[in-house]
C-alpha cells in the first residue's frame, strides 16, 4: 500500500485529466476523418498538456514509483520546484490571457478545469508539504527557464510549419514577430516572478 494514499489519488486525477483531453482531441479527429497521429502531435503541442504530463509524472513517482535514477531526478527539489513554477504559470496565464476566449462544455469543461485549475492547485499543495525545502537558489531560475524557452522556439517553428499557433499571443501571422517577442518576454517575466515567490517560500519554510 502507498504510504501517502492522497498522492496516489491526485496522481491518478492528473492522468485522468490528460486522458480526457487526449480522448476528446482524438474523437474530434476521428469524426472529422483526420489523422489520429496528427491529433496526438497537436494535443502534445500545448504547454499546458506537456506541463500537466510532468506534474502527473512527478506525483506518480512520489506516490508509487520504483526507486531509481528517474525517481531521484523527478523528486529532487530543483526539478519538482521547476514543475511547480511551470504549472502555476499555466494556471495564471490561462486565467489572465485565455479563459475569456471560449466557453467549454461537458467533458471539455472537465478537462479544462482539471488541467488549468485543479492540478495546479493540488501540485502546489504537494510542493508545499512534500518537497524538501532549503536547497533552492536564485541561479536555479535560469535553469528552470530552459523548458519554457525551448517550448517557445518549438511552438514558433511548429506554427510556421502548419500555419496554426498553439496560443493566440504567439500567433506570428496575426501579431508579427515583434509583438510575439514582447508577449513572450512578458510571460517569461511572469515565470520568473512565480519562481522568486517559490524561492522566498522555500527559504521561509526552511
Amino acid at each position: 500500500m502507498p504510504r501517502r494514499p492522497w498522492l496516489t489519488g491526485i496522481a491518478l486525477l492528473g492522468w485522468f485529466g490528460l486522458a480526457v483531453q487526449v480522448y476528446l482531441v482524438l474523437w474530434g479527429r476521428w469524426q472529422a476523418q483526420a489523422s489520429l497521429i496528427g491529433g496526438l502531435i497537436n494535443v502534445f503541442g500545448y504547454f499546458t498538456v506537456l506541463t500537466n504530463l510532468l506534474v502527473a509524472t512527478v506525483l506518480s513517482y512520489a506516490a508509487f514509483g520504483r526507486e531509481g535514477a528517474c525517481k531521484r531526478f523527478f523528486l529532487s527539489p530543483v526539478v519538482a520546484s521547476a514543475v511547480a513554477v511551470s504549472i502555476l504559470l499555466v494556471a495564471l496565464a490561462y486565467s489572465i490571457l485565455l479563459r475569456h476566449l471560449w466557453q467549454p462544455e461537458g467533458w471539455q469543461w472537465l478537462a479544462d478545469e482539471l488541467l488549468h485549475d485543479v492540478m495546479p492547485a493540488l501540485y502546489t499543495l504537494y510542493w508545499w508539504f512534500e518537497v524538501p525545502k532549503g536547497t533552492l537558489r536564485v541561479r536555479h531560475l535560469a535553469a528552470w527557464a530552459v523548458y519554457p524557452a525551448v517550448y517557445f522556439v518549438y511552438a514558433l517553428w511548429r506554427g510556421g510549419e502548419i500555419g496554426a499557433y498553439a496560443y493566440p499571443f504567439i500567433d506570428v501571422a496575426s501579431l508579427g514577430y515583434g509583438q510575439v517577442l514582447v508577449n513572450a518576454l512578458g510571460v517569461l517575466a511572469g515565470f520568473w516572478a512565480i519562481g522568486l515567490v517559490l524561492l522566498a517560500l522555500d527559504r521561509w519554510r526552511q
